[in-house]
């Protein structure tokens, strides 16, 4: 099935962290199929190394992994004040978590099995300008 999606996402940045091969892979022919430029990281660790070279315009963030989970990279992007929007996703939603995570930054909460056109429309409204 094609899919139209919006042209203000074009040539848009964006990193995929999850410690799942599965969803990763998902993940970035979703987003390769939205012509966005994608990398993919398997650890809240391995994301943050890559901060030293070109950021990316919104992480989409999965909030359970081994290591530095979503909730540490959410506060290690703030300790570094940094700038883009964090897109989190989860299997295991827990009534605390959401509100957790967007009090640490998160400009968004999504649970999996993720919807396709909801995901697009939510990184489509994080990386939308303010309105005036």
């Amino acid at each position: 099935m094609l899919v139209e999606w919006p042209m203000d996402l074009k040539r848009h940045f964006i990193a995929i962290v999850d410690d799942e091969e599965p969803v990763r892979k998902a993940l970035r022919r979703l987003f390769l199929s939205a012509d966005l430029d994608v990398e993919v990281f398997a650890s809240g660790e391995d994301f943050l190394t890559s901060l030293s070279g070109e950021a990316p315009d919104c992480v989409v963030l999965d909030l359970h992994m081994p290591g530095l989970d979503g909730r540490d990279v959410l506060q290690e992007l703030r300790m570094r004040s940094v700038k883009f929007p964090a897109v989190v996703i989860t299997a295991y939603d827990e009534p605390w978590s959401k509100d957790q995570c967007l009090a640490a930054g998160a400009a968004a909460y999504l649970r999996k099995p993720l919807d396709d056109r909801l995901l697009i429309d939510t990184i489509n409204l994080t990386l939308a300008p303010p309105a005036p």
